[in-house]
């Protein structure tokens, strides 16, 4: 029997292509983050703390080529080649008001110009964003985190120096350092540094900036690694009245913990722990230092002709004020991982480090803008709670880059797909 069901046709359509259009654009989300800049003050913040000496040849102003950068640091753009085709988009030109798109030069001969004035104007800028935040956030105890991170180089930047480099050993880098509120994600204040810069130099002084950032709180409680062990630093916490927790950097640590009477861990089968006090040189009073171990692995040894397993020990020992017992502390500690998260989101998705010019200071007003958009960001996901636990990177994906026809020339308006699946958020 023949078969009579109908079998239907598959039609596929032969589709052509052109590159005529000129009022398309991938970065729809810029606009509502444009109001939003304009809601919060930072548009006028930017024009009042930059101003632009206006002559017949100056085509854009300060605050634009600022505005410029912190858009396409939200949009996953870097280097000035780049910035310079990304301000080329038709919405992207629109929403600081750009006459058209950038060159590469103009950027980079401006930043140079405004030097090291404009990258210090910008930390105080971000700084009293960030107090402000914090009045309304209305926190009263608050975790600050302290850290640096390595930036490898491969030209003749200026300033960048050979270095601690794990990245890459012996390359040239910068290395700045950060400090964040815990609580809120939030870049308190950030220094540019040389590569050759130590971990904690001049961290007393980067507080003390940083005090005049913080709101007054009831409770603070400051967390470092190894790198910002110091009698120093310990006394001004101290004086300050701040709770610390710093990770112990000393010679012959190993022997010296190895000395000690060990208990066992309670509830933590396989660790050891221990707390005693100590005075390293030229510290004004003996501190209390919690550490544990646990077994890393066994080595043979030989003794006296006989042949035994001997256990070897990983220790982790800490410097603290805290009344807590010594396992509470090493969790506390180890909570301070999610700091080295938020410093990948600064380096790697807002692309703070990766636009650089020859000069250093320019190199520092770029660091500091690519800052400053990572906290705008933050502080646009704090308004939700479910946005606010998301990555950069996902918000990015999710809100900004949205393709849209840019319609319109005395009326603009953007139109988008009817049925994205973000519409409503």
């Amino acid at each position: 029997m023949k078969d009579k069901k109908k079998r239907k046709e598959i039609k596929r359509q032969n589709i052509g292509y052109s590159f005529k259009s000129q009022r398309l654009t991938l970065f729809s989300g810029l606009a509502p983050i444009m109001k939003f800049f304009d809601r919060i003050g930072l548009v006028d913040e930017l024009e009042s703390h930059f101003k632009t000496t206006w002559t017949n040849a100056t085509k854009f102003g300060n605050s634009q080529l600022m505005l410029s950068v912190v858009l396409a640091s939200l949009s996953g753009i870097c280097r000035l080649s780049r910035i310079a085709v990304f301000t080329s988009d038709v919405l992207v030109q629109a929403l600081p008001g750009l006459p058209n798109g950038l060159n590469k030069d103009v950027i980079s001969t401006r930043f140079k110009e405004l030097g090291q004035g404009a990258a210090r104007r910008l930390e105080e800028l971000n700084g009293r964003r960030i107090h402000r935040k914090l009045q309304e956030l209305e926190e009263k105890l608050v975790t600050l985190d302290a850290d640096s991170t390595q930036k490898t180089v491969y030209g003749h930047q200026e300033g960048a120096a050979v270095g601690y480099n794990p990245h890459k050993k012996g390359a040239a880098s910068y290395h700045p350092l950060l400090m964040f509120l815990s609580d809120a994600k939030l870049v308190v204040n950030s220094w540019f540094r040389t590569g050759s810069a130590y971990t904690s130099n001049g961290i007393v002084e980067f507080l003390k900036q940083s005090c005049g950032y913080l709101p007054d709180f009831e409770k603070v409680f400051f967390r470092a690694d190894s790198g910002f062990f110091g009698g120093t630093l310990f006394d001004w916490l101290e004086q300050k009245g701040w709770d610390y927790l710093v990770k112990v950097k000393l010679k012959g640590l190993k022997d010296l913990l190895a000395s000690k009477t060990w208990y066992p861990a309670v509830g933590h089968a396989g660790f050891e722990v221990c707390e005693f006090l100590y005075q390293c040189k030229e510290w004004s009073k003996p501190r209390t230092f919690k550490a544990v171990r646990w077994i890393e692995k066994y080595e043979q040894k030989s003794f006296f002709g006989r042949v035994e397993w001997v256990p070897v020990y990983k220790y982790a020992c800490y410097c603290t004020n805290l009344n807590m017992d010594v396992w509470a502390v090493h969790e506390c500690y180890k909570a301070r991982s999610t700091s080295e998260n938020w410093i990948d989101q600064v380096k790697n998705q807002l692309l703070a480090g990766m636009t650089l010019t020859d000069d250093f200071w320019a190199n520092d007003i770029l660091w500091q803008l690519s800052v400053l958009a990572y906290n705008l960001s933050v502080m646009m996901r704090l308004r939700k709670k479910k946005w606010h636990r998301q990555e950069h990177r996902t918000f990015r994906d999710w809100f900004i880059l949205l393709p849209g026809e840019f319609y319109g020339i005395r009326r603009s308006e953007l139109r988008l797909y009817e049925y994205y699946l973000f519409k409503e958020q």
